[in-house]
């Protein structure tokens, strides 16, 4: 049988926050991103890492110009990341996966919102 845990409020978040919350033992992560609440398993597929804790930043790209040679980091604004602490994995908050390969991703926690309170459902 499914357990709700309450999270809060979504007004209680600012874009690009984050909640880490236990629910009987299972650590989740609950972020606002891009205006949407997403809930990830505090656990990187990689070596089980708190992932949820680690640093969120813009996705990283190094663009390459006709030579093959790269001068300087650029961002995309669209995209923001979740870095394990443990190894340095990258996971796209919104979608879970893994910058290198869309094989590897985050579990996903199920949110719910009753009467204006957000719960994780697990």
């Amino acid at each position: 049988m499914a357990r709700s845990y309450l999270v809060g409020k979504k007004a209680e978040f600012s874009e690009g926050s984050r909640k880490v919350l236990s629910c009987d033992g299972t650590e989740i992560g609950v972020f606002l991103i891009g205006g949407e609440l997403v809930a990830w398993h505090n656990e990187c597929p990689h070596r089980f890492g708190p992932v949820c804790q680690g640093r969120m930043l813009k996705r990283v790209l190094e663009p390459v110009d006709e030579n093959g040679h790269t001068r300087a980091f650029a961002y995309d604004e669209s995209v923001t990341n979740i870095v394990c602490s443990w190894h340095g994995y990258e996971f796209d908050l919104k979608t879970g996966h893994h910058q290198g390969s869309t094989n590897i991703k985050l579990k996903r926690a199920k949110l719910e919102e009753k009467d204006g309170d957000i719960y994780v459902v697990l």
